[in-house]
């Protein structure tokens, strides 16, 4: 008896001491980094059975413009279904901060998509590739013997005599097109097209830098050159692609559109065009002085017959070369020409960038890049383009490698982030008439706000570990091509009526869609052009 008592009365004093502990334990319980009470984003509403939120995606506006207003409905951070894929969309300054600093380490690795695999030499690019080692390796060699603040000051020679001998090409043009017998102007303007141009300047200068040669110009094969920068923009539009493969991966062996055949394609071109540079390299490495190497040649003596996580030396130098071509040309080209088509659009603004230079270079020299610093009102021009037409206006896609928090919200390992850098741009809490071209903002409200991925409401190249490399190459090389295009024409729309096409294709950038047709012609003093030549 005594026995049952003690077991009845041990059991009542148990379940007292439950009643009392257990709603403490819940309360003072220890935050669960990987979720606890924690809800998930919420999901977008009209999801398909199967192929989830895909239908949406294919919208006639831009992908950045659709997520921007399902932001607009469902939050700062929501969840969307690309076939069986879960994506993650944030939309917010603060959370972009909390996602690349306090969650770095977890949002810093690539999803394994068709596009990456097919055309990064099976994700040897270290851009494109997974968080790891190999990234990290990689990464450091990039920056340091190419794009650090030293290299490119080292470097800055090539940029500017690639500059110079364009500004030369685009001056003798006008001058061919304006005494030509049917040129019937008399206001001394001249038609050109800029996007080609601005894409052949990039794609030479780049070009030196790591290979060592132009591709355009008086010396060059034009039809040559052509060719592989066409085969440049293609690999650039479908590396933006998303497959069906990539929603549904049991049928990518269909390849239902034929993405996956015309990327092979893709690859398989670039890739000749870069094995063709790499063997004129090792021929003539040991010829050249310390000097005269440029980033390829860099690449083969640190290398040598080295494997690195299991890719060879030659795949190695291949994808990193390819990565900085195809970074370096594409997205700093586009930045150049939204530059140019908002300018156009606001001429008052434009007029104010001409008296900048006018006041501290003058119509008697050409500019240099010590200039650049003294011409805060153009540097504000260029940082309101990134802010208002950013090259890449969703980022880099990329996956979470562990459970965590970002905004009060669980987020599962294996989601995809996909970070609408257009939207946190152009937030109306942060930017005063957000979608108005007002570079002056630039210079009163937001005056100590840089590009360079520590102020999150501006981060047209990214954060965190998975920045964009190329900033400072890329900066340098859109202020000084930008100020001496402007310094040395006055240029003007075609029909004073109609503005410039602001129309874009968002592939892996977003470029303008169609030509940008403008009016040129000289303002400078003659010899300043002679000099040019």
């Amino acid at each position: 008896m005594d026995s049952i008592l003690n077991y009845q009365n041990t059991t009542a004093i148990t379940a007292i001491l439950s009643l009392i502990i257990l709603p403490l334990l819940l309360l003072f319980r220890p935050f669960n980094k990987h979720g606890g009470n924690h809800k998930e984003p919420p999901m977008a509403a009209g999801a398909w059975p199967i192929l989830g939120h895909l239908p949406l995606m294919r919208s006639s506006q831009p992908l950045h413009i659709t997520l921007a207003a399902m932001a607009d409905k469902y939050g700062s951070l929501f969840t969307i279904k690309l076939g069986s894929t879960k994506t993650i969309v944030l939309s917010n300054s603060e959370m972009a901060k909390e996602c690349f600093t306090t969650n770095d380490m977890v949002v810093s690795s690539r999803p394994k998509t068709v596009a990456i695999e097919n055309l990064s030499y099976n994700f040897a690019v270290f851009g494109l590739g997974p968080y790891g080692p190999y990234w990290r390796e990689l990464r450091k060699i990039a920056t340091l013997e190419l794009l650090s603040n030293r290299r490119i000051e080292l470097l800055g020679h090539v940029r500017v005599s690639e500059v110079e001998a364009s500004i030369n090409e685009l001056y003798s043009a006008w001058s061919s097109k304006k005494n030509k017998e049917s040129y019937s102007g008399d206001d001394g303007y001249v038609s050109v097209e800029l996007n080609q141009w601005f894409a052949q300047l990039t794609f030479n200068t780049v070009l030196r830098m790591v290979v060592g040669k132009r591709y355009f110009g008086a010396t060059a094969d034009e039809e040559k050159a052509k060719k592989c920068l066409k085969i440049i923009e293609d690999f650039m539009h479908h590396l933006g692609l998303f497959t069906v493969g990539d929603a549904f991966p049991a049928l990518r062996w269909m390849d239902l559109e034929g993405h996956e055949r015309a990327m092979k394609k893709t690859a398989k071109e670039l890739d000749q065009v870069l094995n063709e540079r790499l063997e004129e390299h090792k021929t003539s490495f040991s010829a050249k002085a310390t000097n005269e190497r440029d980033f390829m040649d860099v690449m083969i003596s640190i290398l040598g017959d080295t494997e690195i996580h299991g890719f060879d030396a030659d795949t190695i130098i291949k994808a990193t070369t390819m990565s900085m071509i195809v970074g370096g040309t594409d997205t700093t080209g586009v930045a150049l020409t939204w530059a140019v088509c908002l300018l156009l659009n606001n001429p008052h603004t434009l007029k104010r960038v001409k008296e900048e230079l006018d006041s501290h270079i003058g119509k008697e020299r050409c500019i240099i890049e010590s200039d650049l610093s003294k011409l805060v009102y153009l540097q504000a021009v260029v940082k309101e383009t990134l802010r208002l037409c950013p090259t890449g206006p969703l980022g880099g896609p990329r996956e979470f490698t562990e459970d965590c928090i970002v905004g009060g919200y669980r987020v599962k390992k294996g989601s995809r982030l996909i970070t609408n850098i257009w939207k946190i741009q152009t937030d109306p809490s942060i930017w005063p008439d957000p979608l108005e071209f007002k570079p002056e903002r630039f210079l009163t409200t937001h005056r100590d706000t840089d590009v360079k991925g520590q102020h999150f409401e501006l981060i047209p190249f990214g954060s965190g570990r998975r920045m964009c490399p190329g900033v400072s190459f890329a900066l340098q090389m859109i202020h000084f091509a930008l100020a001496r295009f402007l310094h040395s024409f006055e240029i003007s729309k075609p029909s004073s009526n109609e503005p410039i096409d602001m129309t874009g294709i968002l592939g892996l950038s977003y470029a303008k869609a169609t030509p940008l047709e403008i009016l040129i012609k000289p303002c400078l003093a003659p010899h300043c052009y002679d000099e040019a030549m």
